[in-house]
């Protein structure tokens, strides 16, 4: 009887430190995507940047794919060169899916919601609304954003 009352009380205890955990990781990734908004109002594309990771695999997908960290910067000061073309960016609907590995650990997520941009100037990039999903990776560095389709 001590063995199963022991066992029920490690998975217990295993259930709400994963849940813990959950939360945890979730809240991390939220704070990443209210930080790259706060950068992109001050017009900070090097600190909206931050929220990636910066590798040559990171890829943008849009109207084509972009590939690298530097490559999609640079797209990004292209499209948006001026503050009043960047504007103010706000999130909704965000939803958050933690991807646990076989062994329970997350190193990956999927997050998916809405975008929108209130500016009065509009440059390469035209569209004011739209959706994204993106793939993050756990990294040592915190949650970074290894994908980003936009559209």
């Amino acid at each position: 009887m001590r063995k199963i009352a022991a066992a029920i009380l490690f998975f217990a205890f295993s259930a709400c430190f994963l849940a813990a955990q959950q939360s945890a990781d979730e809240s991390a990734i939220r704070k990443v995507m209210d930080e790259q908004a706060a950068a992109w109002n001050r017009g900070d594309l090097a600190g909206f940047m931050a929220g990636y990771e910066n590798s040559p695999l990171t890829t943008f997908v849009g109207n084509t794919n972009t590939y690298g960290y530097q490559t999609i910067l640079d797209h990004y000061k292209k499209s948006f060169a001026t503050k009043e073309e960047m504007g103010a960016l706000s999130f909704s609907q965000i939803e958050v899916r933690l991807l646990p590995a076989s062994n329970g650990a997350v190193e990956y997520a999927v997050l998916y919601g809405h975008f929108h941009l209130a500016r009065t100037a509009h440059g390469l990039y035209k569209q004011d609304d739209g959706y994204f999903s993106l793939v993050w990776h756990k990294t040592k560095d915190g949650w970074k954003i290894i994908v980003d389709h936009t559209s």
